[in-house]
């Protein structure tokens, strides 16, 4: 029987059909989160094997909580808690499960979480799980925010605020005065730094590193590996208190296995790359924001650009059309978006001169 055809026959009819699909390996690459270009630097593959044919065991083989916690986790968290000026860190098997270990285990009952409407669907799923109150608030909107605040009709017992450092389909960033409505109302800020780490700030460390807001007791910082870090799997930072709450109420850190010991120690590699190369790595990502500008006058502070198209059917064909010239970009629909944007990612392994073609054509 045919359970779900007619449901595939809406979501075909509306243009938004999407199936995987391995693409040309010719292509230039537009559409992918490899930020930096570290992905096919195979230098950084042969010193993560030498890191693993340290250890005794290459697996995780259990839980974090049971023996599946290796030194590889402790050293790679204890590398970000230095850089990023945090007390303590955790690593779990991917961005999705740390949005759900966090938003699920930290929203007890009388809590209250004040999430961005545009957060990550792994967030959002999360809220569906918690104890306490839910508000969601107008995207970026710090003065949505704080009259939400004051029209609570209780005191809540803690207040939380999620945001992104960098949002993924707009690559725009959350202002500075998050922190401080949340110093204000003495709430846990948290922040998605999925798409910011790697890419904004003096150090390249993401949204905190970008407004120069020095780590406090009410700040948390998730961010993935899988972007910038050119790996798989996420991290979290917080406090002492924070992070180990999460080891004893975060359902993925507590039943699932450890992250794979291959994709930290990768992580650790092209971190350790990333901070000695930074002002290299700075440069060309003002280079690439500078052709953005002057070609399509858009003033992106990410490496993400969205180009609003508005009809599925026409991204799709763009999409397919660049593909014809050698460059893949992303062709973003619902439920991802609200309105078809062509997704371009100004990779900093992208030539100048094939990076200026594609914006050419996109702007004509």
């Amino acid at each position: 029987m045919n359970y779900y055809e007619k449901e595939l026959n809406i979501i075909k009819k509306s243009n938004r059909f999407r199936k995987r699909k391995l693409f040309d390996k010719k292509l230039i690459d537009l559409a992918s989160n490899d930020y930096l270009g570290l992905s096919t630097k195979k230098s950084l593959l042969k010193k993560t094997y030498k890191i693993l044919q340290e250890e005794k065991y290459f697996t995780p083989k259990a839980s974090m909580l049971v023996n599946g916690y290796s030194s590889i986790h402790q050293k790679f968290e204890k590398k970000l808690c230095k850089l990023n000026m945090f007390e303590n860190a955790v690593v779990v098997g991917s961005g999705f499960l740390a949005n759900i270990s966090l938003i699920e285990s930290l929203i007890r009952k009388r809590d209250i979480l004040f999430i961005d409407e545009q957060y990550h669907a792994s967030g959002m799923l999360a809220t569906k799980l918690v104890q306490g109150e839910v508000v969601i608030f107008k995207h970026n909107d710090t003065k949505d925010l704080k009259q939400k605040i004051k029209e609570l009709s209780y005191t809540p017992n803690r207040i939380i605020i999620a945001i992104e450092g960098v949002y993924s389909m707009g690559g725009d960033i959350a202002p500075k005065e998050f922190n401080d409505i949340a110093s204000t109302y003495n709430a846990i800020l948290l922040v998605d730094e999925a798409h910011s780490s790697g890419v904004i700030g003096k150090n390249l460390l993401g949204w905190f590193d970008y407004h120069n807001i020095v780590p406090q007791q009410n700040h948390i910082k998730m961010g993935t590996l899988g972007k910038a870090y050119a790996s798989y799997g996420a991290y979290i930072l917080a406090s002492h208190n924070i992070i180990s709450f999460l080891e004893n109420r975060a359902k993925p850190i507590i039943y699932g296995t450890a992250p794979s010991l291959f994709d930290i120690a990768l992580a650790y590699t092209n971190l350790k790359y990333l901070q000695k190369h930074k002002k290299k790595i700075k440069e060309n990502i003002k280079e690439n924001q500078n052709i953005i500008k002057k070609y399509l006058q858009i003033d992106t502070k990410s490496l993400i650009v969205p180009i609003e198209i508005g009809d599925n059917k026409r991204v799709m064909q763009i999409q397919e059309e660049l593909i014809s010239k050698g460059y893949l970009v992303g062709a973003i629909r619902q439920p991802t978006v609200s309105k078809a944007i062509i997704r371009l990612i100004i990779k900093l392994d992208i030539k100048k001169k094939e990076l200026k073609e594609v914006v050419r054509y996109l702007k004509n």
